[in-house]
C-alpha cells in the first residue's frame, strides 16, 4: 500500500517518529533532489534516516558526494530559522558562511576517515544575522553494501553556553589572580606539613627579597625565617587549627644584594584552611609591611622624648638667664629690655633647631639668625666660614654667645655707630674649630671695669659646656673675641645642660 506521495507504507514505517521534523521529512518532495523519492531510497539510507529521526541528539545525514541533507528534530532546533529549507540542500549550500569547512569535511569523510571537533567556533546566520557560537562536531562515513562510503553522518552538539560560562569563570579567575598579585598586602598560600609555597603575590616576594618561592618549602626558601621561629608558629597553626596573628612583629630577611640583613616590621596572620576531612592542609599567610609606620612611631617617640628634654632644658635656661639678668642689671627697666632680647635670642635658636627636627643646627645659620637683628641692611656683619653641623646644645650655646657679642657691639662697639663693621670668621684645623669675632670702625674700646652677664656667658658657658678656650681682647680699635673648641664637643649630645653653666656664671 502507498500513500498519496506514492511511498510504500512499509518504507514510511521505517521513518516513523521524529516529531514535527519527522513528519516534514516523510512529506517532503524528495524527487526534486538528487536523492529522488523516498520509495527509491536504498535500505542503508532508510535505515540511517530512521535511526536519526528517533534520536534525541542533533544529527544530520549528508548523502552522496553532494552531501544532500536529512536531519532530525534536534538539528532542526539547532538550525533555527534555516529549518526546514535545509532539508534536501547540499552541505556546501546549507551554510554559505561555513562552505569551506563543510567542503573539507565531505571530501575527508567520503574517503573513509572520521573527524571530530571540540568547541569549534563559527559565525552562523540562524536568526537573520550572524551570531558567534561554538559546536562539538563528530563526522563518520556511512558505508554501503560494498563498504565504500555512501554518505556522512554528523552529530552536532552546541557548546556555546558551556564555552561562554568557561570564559566567564576563566575571566573571573584571571581577575582574581590579578587582584591577588596586585594586592597592597602580602599574601601566600602554604600547603602540607612542610609548608610548601603554592601561591605568593608580588608584595610577598618584595617583602622577602626573593624572585620566586613557589614550589619550595618555607624552611628551604627562607632559612632565616625558620631561625626566627616562624616555622614553629606555622607548625602550631597546623597542629591546633587555630590562627595566629602578629602586630608590628620584627622579622629579618637575608639580603640577596648585600651581606647585611634587612629588618622589617609586619602585621600578619597565619590562617588555617581545612580540607574535607577537617584537617589543616593549607595555611593562608596575609599581612602588611608596616616598617614605615613603626619607624615613624619610633622616631616620634624619640622626638617626644627629645622635646620633653628640650622643654625642660629651655625652661631651666630661661630661668637661669632671668635670674642672672635681674641680678646684674643696673635697673629694672634695663633688666626687662635685656631679658626680652635674650629670650628672643633663645627663640631664634629654637627656630633653627625645629627646622632640623631638633637634630642640631648649622653654624652659619646660627650666626646669621643671632646677628641679623643688629644688621638690618645685611652689610655690617660679614660671616665667613664653611657649614658645620652642631648638636642642639652646642647650637644653643653659640646662639647665646653670638647674641651677647652682637648686643654688646650695638651698645658699646662697632655696631653702635655708622660705618662700624663686624667680621665673624672660622676655620677647622687639627680637629678644632677656631672662631674669631673682630670689630672695626667703632668707638675706641676700653677694658670694662667690671664684667657683665654677657662676658660671663661667653666665657664661662662656652668653657663649661664645650670645653672652649675663650679670649676677649679689648683692643682700642675694636673688640676681638676668639673661641677655640674641640670638634668632638660640637657633635656630642652628652653635654652638661646650659643652665648648669649659667647657674655658675
Amino acid at each position: 500500500m502507498r500513500d498519496e506521495s506514492g511511498a510504500d507504507q512499509t518504507v514510511l514505517a521505517l521513518l516513523a517518529g521524529g516529531g514535527e521534523t519527522g513528519a516534514i521529512v516523510r512529506s517532503h518532495d524528495w524527487s526534486r533532489t538528487p536523492l529522488g523519492p523516498i520509495s527509491g531510497w536504498s535500505p542503508t539510507l532508510l535505515s540511517i534516516v530512521g535511526t536519526i529521526l528517533r534520536s534525541p541528539v542533533a544529527m544530520v545525514v549528508m548523502w552522496g558526494r553532494e552531501g544532500v541533507m536529512i536531519y532530525n528534530e534536534g538539528y532542526a532546533r539547532f538550525a533555527g530559522d534555516r529549518h526546514p529549507e535545509h532539508l534536501g540542500m547540499t552541505a556546501a549550500d546549507s551554510w554559505p558562511e561555513a562552505r569551506a569547512f563543510n567542503e573539507h569535511v565531505m571530501a575527508t569523510v567520503m574517503q573513509g576517515e572520521t573527524l571530530s571537533y571540540h568547541d569549534q567556533e563559527f559565525a552562523l546566520n540562524r536568526k537573520g544575522q550572524p551570531e558567534q557560537l561554538w559546536i562539538d562536531l563528530f563526522y563518520s562515513p556511512i558505508p554501503g553494501p560494498d563498504g565504500e562510503p555512501q554518505g556522512v553522518l554528523a552529530v552536532v552538539q552546541e557548546t556555546t553556553e558551556k564555552v561562554l560560562a568557561k570564559r566567564r569563570v576563566e575571566g573571573e579567575q584571571a581577575r582574581l589572580e590579578h587582584m591577588f598579585q596586585e594586592a597592597p598586602g602580602f599574601m601566600a598560600l602554604l600547603e602540607g606539613p612542610d609548608h610548601v609555597f603554592r601561591l605568593a603575590n608580588r608584595a610577598y616576594l618584595d617583602l622577602v627579597g626573593r624572585d620566586e618561592v613557589v614550589g619550595q618549602r618555607v624552611a628551604e626558601a627562607l632559612p632565616e625565617i625558620e631561625a626566627q621561629g616562624f616555622v614553629d608558629l606555622l607548625d602550631r597553626v597546623r597542629d591546633t587549627g587555630e590562627p595566629h596573628a602578629g602586630a608590628a612583629t620584627r622579622v629579618t630577611f637575608e639580603s640577596g644584594v648585600t651581606d647585611r640583613n634587612e629588618e622589617r616590621f609586619v602585621d600578619f596572620i597565619f590562617q588555617p584552611i581545612r580540607d574535607d576531612q577537617g584537617q589543616t592542609n593549607w595555611i593562608f599567610v596575609e599581612g602588611y609591611d608596616v616598617t614605615s609606620r613603626v619607624r615613624t612611631e619610633q622616631k616620634l617617640q624619640v622626638m617626644m622624648h627629645e622635646l620633653n628634654h628640650r622643654l625642660k632644658n629651655t625652661i631651666a635656661v630661661v630661668q637661669a638667664v632671668a635670674a642672672q639678668t635681674l641680678r646684674t642689671a643696673p635697673s629694672l627697666a634695663e633688666a626687662r629690655e635685656m631679658l626680652d632680647a635674650r629670650i628672643v635670642a633663645l627663640a631664634r635658636a629654637h627656630e633653627v633647631l625645629r627646622g632640623q627636627d631638633w637634630k642640631g643646627g648649622d653654624l652659619r645659620m646660627v650666626a646669621r639668625i643671632a646677628t641679623e637683628g643688629h644688621d638690618v641692611a645685611g652689610d655690617r656683619v660679614r660671616i665667613e666660614g664653611a657649614s658645620l653641623e652642631l648638636s642642639p646644645q652646642a647650637a644653643m650655646s653659640f646662639s647665646l654667645a653670638f647674641h651677647e657679642l652682637a648686643t654688646n657691639s650695638a651698645k658699646y662697639g662697632a655696631l653702635g655707630v655708622a660705618g662700624g663693621k663686624v667680621r665673624l670668621t672660622w676655620l677647622v684645623a687639627d680637629d678644632r674649630l677656631r672662631l674669631e669675632w673682630c670689630e672695626t670702625g667703632g668707638p675706641e674700646v676700653r677694658v670694662p671695669e667690671r664684667k657683665g652677664f654677657g662676658s660671663y656667658l661667653i666665657q664661662r658657658v662656652l668653657a663649661a659646656e664645650l670645653q672652649a678656650d675663650v679670649t676677649l681682647d679689648y683692643r682700642p680699635e675694636g673688640l676681638v673675641a676668639r673661641i677655640d673648641v674641640p670638634l668632638a664637643r660640637l657633635s656630642t649630645h652628652d653635654l652638661p645642660p646650659v643652665e648648669q653653666a649659667l647657674q655658675n656664671a
